[in-house]
């Protein structure tokens, strides 16, 4: 239990850049970069904290399995994202997935955990090409990675340790339906 509570406790000391921003060779290195990525757009943000949240109501091997393979893909599709650059459409991507992850948790979709970590897969692939393609110039690409990887495992945990909260089902449909909302807002921005 002390380890649930220690959760929000370090995903937000993990937002916040410290005074060592100053030093050019941590900066330099991408770490803290990629850390702070995740968490700089409403859409990372909202995608990674629902894709725990969600994992974490089917539970089971889907609590660790759905976040571990969004990690895993996101990965991956960083690599093309990181060599491409931007890539068109890639921000409707996105949206859908905070309007894709914001309905499975306000409708309590329990698909099993293989379907549910094939879609979130999906999806983490757009956020890694997103990744990617917005690593900073003269940055370590190993460092950022680890940031942008440490920071979504934060906010998974996160998500997890507010599904194992006792929530009446209308706070949750509400909550899923204003992600849902966002990401509606994101699309048609």
């Amino acid at each position: 239990m002390r380890f649930i509570r220690a959760i929000p406790a370090a995903a937000a000391a993990s937002l916040f850049p410290t005074m060592a921003m100053a030093h050019t060779g941590l900066h330099g290195d991408g770490w803290l970069a990629g850390l702070t990525h995740p968490v700089s757009g409403i859409d990372h943000l909202l995608a990674m904290v629902a894709v725990g949240f969600w994992a974490g109501r089917i539970g089971g091997t889907a609590r660790w399995l759905v976040p571990l393979v969004f990690v895993g893909v996101m990965a991956l599709g960083a690599v093309p994202g990181a060599l491409a650059g931007t890539v068109p459409g890639l921000e409707a991507w996105l949206a859908a997935s905070v309007v894709f992850l914001g309905l499975m948790v306000a409708f309590e979709v329990r698909l099993a955990t293989l379907p549910a970590a094939l879609l979130v897969g999906c999806f983490a692939a757009f956020h890694g090409l997103a990744h990617g393609a917005e690593m900073p110039a003269m940055t370590s690409a190993a460092g950022y990675a680890a940031g942008f990887l440490a920071t979504t495992a934060v906010l998974h945990g996160l998500g997890i340790a507010m599904a194992a909260i006792p929530l009446r089902s209308i706070f949750v449909r509400f909550a899923g339906l204003a992600i849902t909302a966002t990401g509606l807002v994101l699309a048609a921005g």
